[in-house]
């Protein structure tokens, strides 16, 4: 591949083009062709806003552990696991030596910001909700309910949700590569999306299939696999995933939860760089050193390989995710929406950054580098619901203009990272920011 070409792929990966293309392609093709639209990319059990039933969606005329297999289960259900997986990978190396989350305990401001960001959401929507429909209840369709089975009050968990792949390119333009709060971030929104699984599986599972936890042995089996291949000192990252990850991703499909999240215990498992100074050098850094031969390249930890060798098939691979969920009638726009909005963008900054400050009294500091600032700018950014909060949406409502209503208000989110970014640059976060907190690190080396 020529440089150019080379550049220009990089800049696709860098800004997360195909995603949000594939968010554009799939508004256009709901509205324009959604026939078409959600005959290909409906889920099996879907009555959508198109009255998609079971004999209309596309499947290929088998199933796998009780899925019926189609393309919206090969995107949602395969392929999301090596994108967590990927995810996954910059927590684990942010808890090495010389990482932000290392030791440990620097992890634990970040888990509480994360219930802060569920907690927040849930609180600001059920405030809204109640204000709403007591002022205006005739805003809502006919018969709706705030309370009971299938009532409005379901969409709660709706902004729990935190889009990784969105909240991860905004955060890394807007603090800069390689900035400690891109760890925070990403921690707090793979934690927050594992919670989103979570409450599907739980309060808007199917009754047909609950949920079976006893099979979540097979997770535990599949880390003590992860855990032997590492002890065995394997130095391919491979039988970690094809023995390990599948093993955790059946357990979680017989146990009637999400498999999206099959790497996460997984991939901590594989070994990481070995330095002496615990830093890690960038993807570009990679390639040149690839391409001289160079013995560092040659002999590149498993977990950086993992993440270099699988990013280009996961960051084109998230066009499909966004074409396969984000299709929404730009008509549905209701009281719901702006209810939705509201509990991501309120509720996700002032949660995280309640959890996160009050974190800082019980003694758990915020990583290096990181201010109130930066907190606040986290917390605002873990606003992007968008894909994720539009997976919640389905399985929350099962009234088609509700749905609509709520996947709308998940996709106004994505407005979130445009301002965030330009506040950012108003606040003078950035390249300044990711100065300051190299020399932040380097004064603490001293």
């Amino acid at each position: 591949m020529s440089s150019s070409s080379k550049g220009f792929v990089n800049f696709l990966q860098e800004f997360s083009i195909p995603l949000i293309v594939g968010v554009f392609a799939a508004l256009v093709a709901a509205n324009l062709f959604p026939g078409p639209y959600h005959h290909w990319f409906g889920e099996i059990h879907g009555t959508g806003a198109h009255g998609t039933g079971h004999d209309e969606v596309f499947n290929f005329g088998f199933a796998l552990f009780g899925h019926t297999v189609g393309l919206h289960f090969l995107v949602n259900d395969i392929f999301m696991v090596f994108f967590f997986g990927i995810a996954a990978k910059e927590i684990a190396e942010a808890a090495l030596p010389g990482g932000s989350l290392n030791p440990l305990k620097n992890a634990i401001n970040p888990l509480l910001a994360t219930l802060g960001g569920v907690v927040g959401p849930v609180a600001v929507f059920f405030l809204a909700l109640l204000a709403w429909h007591g002022a205006n209840p005739g805003a809502f369709p006919e018969g709706a309910t705030v309370w009971g089975d299938d009532s409005l009050s379901k969409g709660w968990g709706i902004p729990t949700a935190t889009d990784i792949a969105l909240a991860w390119l905004v955060a890394r333009a807007v603090f800069g590569k390689g900035h400690p709060a891109i760890g925070f971030l990403l921690l707090l929104a793979v934690a927050d999306d594992a919670i989103g699984l979570g409450i599907i599986a739980i309060f808007y599972g199917d009754p047909a299939n609950p949920a079976a936890p006893e099979f979540l042995g097979l997770v535990a089996v599949g880390m003590a696999i992860a855990a032997l291949l590492r002890r065995r000192d394997v130095q391919s990252w491979i039988p970690y995933i094809a023995l390990g990850g599948t093993i955790s991703w059946v357990g979680l499909m017989l146990a009637h939860l999400h498999p999206a999240l099959a790497l996460v215990p997984i991939v901590p498992f594989l070994p990481g760089p070995e330095t002496d100074t615990g830093l890690f050098i960038e993807d570009d850094e990679v390639d040149r050193a690839e391409e001289a031969g160079s013995a560092h390249g040659e002999h590149h930890s498993p977990l950086h390989q993992f993440e270099h060798q699988l990013k280009f098939f996961v960051d084109f691979g998230l066009f499909f995710f966004a074409f396969a969920n984000a299709g929404v009638e730009l008509a549905g726009i209701g009281p719901m929406t702006w209810i939705i909005l509201l509990a991501l963008v309120v509720g996700k900054t002032v949660g995280v950054t309640a959890f996160g400050l009050l974190g800082i009294k019980m003694g758990f500091k915020l990583p290096g580098g990181m201010g109130i600032k930066e907190l606040v700018m986290a917390g605002f950014i873990a606003a992007l619901g968008l894909t994720v909060a539009l997976f919640v949406a389905g399985a929350a409502f099962i009234d088609p203009v509700l749905q609509g209503q709520a996947k709308m208000g998940a996709l106004f989110s994505g407005f979130v990272g445009l301002a965030a970014i330009l506040l950012g640059r108003a606040l003078g976060l950035g390249q300044g920011s990711k100065a300051d907190s190299k020399g932040d690190q380097a004064s603490e080396a001293a």
